[in-house]
């Protein structure tokens, strides 16, 4: 008899061969990727954008941010459930019948609510998100600090993180003609 999967768990994986409940595993993928998808729904209509984000990992949370208005704040001022979404491309896969060509890939599924942070809450996300894409870069020596007015423009955002799930697919190193995208073999 075929499972309910409308039943189980939202951090359930189908495929048992490719779970990975590492929380280290886990917490270096939210750390490395350098794009979220972010998704949300308002009156029963999904919506998904690809944000930059930092994994808070102190606090257990994500920051992101968008527009101070806009279709991402106002979903989450209606409904403040969300998943978010990290991936990475391995190498692709070819096979000898076109339904067993594959990929490889690393991916995190977040289950848990935002919240639109202001304040002090807001300068430290923003801050961190500043820190993750330029490190190499201080404020207010090589760039001028986060000012009020700057904050007034943008929504800042925590993703409190519920639950979540890794999943991986990893074949053999000499799998025979793997090859990463962008770069056929010859």
């Amino acid at each position: 008899m075929p499972k309910d999967y409308a039943t189980l768990p939202y951090t359930h994986i189908r495929r048992d061969d490719r779970v990975v409940d590492d929380e280290t595993w886990i917490r270096e993928l939210l750390h490395r990727a350098p794009v979220g998808s972010l998704a949300t729904v308002y009156d029963g209509q999904p919506f998904i954008n690809q944000n930059l984000f930092v994994y808070d990992e102190a606090a257990h949370v994500i920051y992101t941010h968008t527009a101070r208005v806009g279709r991402t704040r106002a979903n989450v001022e209606g409904n403040e459930r969300i998943c978010f979404m990290v991936s990475e491309m391995g190498r692709l896969l070819p096979a000898d019948v076109a339904l067993e060509f594959s990929v490889e890939y690393n991916g995190v599924a977040v289950f848990g609510t935002a919240q639109v942070v202001t304040g002090d809450e807001a300068r430290y996300g923003l801050q961190c998100l500043l820190g993750k894409y330029f490190a190499h870069l201080t404020p207010g020596e090589d760039y001028r600090p986060i000012t009020e007015d700057e904050l007034a423009r943008t929504t800042v955002y925590r993703i409190n993180i519920e639950q979540w799930s890794g999943k991986r697919k990893k074949v053999e190193d000499d799998f025979p003609g793997a090859f990463m995208y962008g770069s056929p073999p010859r």
